[in-house]
């Protein structure tokens, strides 16, 4: 077994003994607790299965179309396929392949070049800063371009979002350039209470949306793709040709329902916990004399933000491991290597657990955690 491998498997050892921790521990859930939580779905368990997509998984789509206020949605086994397929469409109908999108969107780094390779798609970035992009900047690109893709919350740069204002204006500029827009809703779910406007208004910004039910209401994997109903059942004949017509989800779709019945009305909850942790987080630090730090944003704007340590990030996931198997607080868990050398970085989720932290005790737990550093 690796240094990597061992350290793995502390760390679902220490996530699942934890008597606390900021979120849960779903990664580390064995497969009969999952199969014990499906049989708990909101959902009478006597109907027939899904087969190709009917029955349950229909039901889904309509629950997530009504949600979004489209008039279809789609169910796709991945969002990496629902957005290829997504800006795939989009690209046949305007006759244009380019898609403006952010070079850290989910696309660019984390699809193994998909959009050029599988779809024959070409992207151009309004920004190279790590933020959202401007309306002012999508209007002075210097080519055309057919579809705008605008990742809500941009997550690699820390779960980024503009202002409602700013994506109103944004939304407007790729129109005033003869585009469609398209969004990157793998987390739309939490962005509700940033923007102080319901679902399916924001939705109503864009001509398709794509959200994830794995990211923020803890399914197993699945996503929908939703807009107009020609355009979406143009997708569903693209999923096919693209290997998404699976026999039988309905294991993906119980527990996406259940994500939207028990963890959706939650997430504002979590997104005002997070802004508490972050807070406290901030103090901890600064009490424990750590020579530099980052919480970023410095108020998150959704459930989930960063935080940067001028450490290895080794040394940084075992502290957090020792803090956890000896005193059972789970506060961080694996750290990477960012930016300049002897920098690493966490990313923090505030989910169900962590409401009942207050900020007395997260300060705690990082003078605890700064301590075995």
């Amino acid at each position: 077994m690796t240094d990597d491998e061992e350290r793995t498997k502390r760390l679902v050892a220490a996530g699942r003994a934890a008597d606390r921790s900021l979120s849960g521990g779903g990664r580390d859930a064995t497969a009969g607790e999952l199969l014990a939580a499906l049989a708990e779905a909101p959902y009478d368990l006597g109907q027939p299965a899904d087969v190709y997509g009917d029955g349950i998984v229909a039901e889904l789509e309509t629950r997530v179309a009504e949600l979004l206020g489209t008039e279809e949605a789609a169910f796709f086994p991945t969002g990496t396929m629902a957005q290829q397929v997504a800006l795939r469409c989009w690209a046949g109908r305007t006759g244009n392949p380019v898609v403006a999108l952010h070079p850290m969107s989910h696309p660019e780094r984390w699809e193994a070049g998909a959009l050029p390779v599988v779809s024959g798609l070409r992207t151009v970035h309004p920004t190279g800063e790590p933020r959202q992009p401007t309306a002012r900047e999508v209007a002075d690109l210097a080519e055309p371009f057919g579809t705008l893709m605008v990742e809500l919350p941009l997550r690699d740069p820390g779960f980024l979002l503009p202002t409602w204002e700013e994506l109103e204006e944004l939304v407007d500029a790729a129109r005033e350039r003869d585009a469609v827009v398209h969004f990157d809703g793998a987390r739309l779910w939490e962005c509700a209470s940033h923007f102080g406007r319901p679902l399916a208004e924001i939705a109503g910004l864009a001509d398709s949306v794509y959200v994830s039910f794995y990211k923020s209401l803890g399914g197993l994997s699945g996503a929908c793709l939703a807009g107009p109903r020609g355009f979406v059942e143009e997708a569903r004949v693209w999923r096919h040709r693209y290997g998404g017509q699976v026999f039988r989800q309905f294991p993906q779709a119980l527990s996406a329902l259940a994500g939207l019945e028990r963890q959706l009305p939650l997430l504002p909850s979590y997104v005002a916990q997070a802004k508490v942790v972050a807070a406290a987080l901030r103090e901890g630090f600064e009490e424990a004399g750590v020579p530099w730090f980052r919480v970023h944003p410095q108020e998150p704007h959704t459930h989930q933000f960063q935080v940067w340590l001028p450490y290895g990030a080794d040394a940084l996931t075992e502290a957090g491991l020792r803090l956890a198997e000896e005193t059972g607080t789970l506060l961080f868990r694996r750290w990477s290597a960012q930016g300049p050398p002897g920098m690493a970085m966490t990313e923090v989720e505030v989910t169900q657990p962590g409401l009942s932290w207050t900020a007395d005790e997260v300060r705690a737990a990082v003078r605890g955690f700064v301590e075995r550093l």
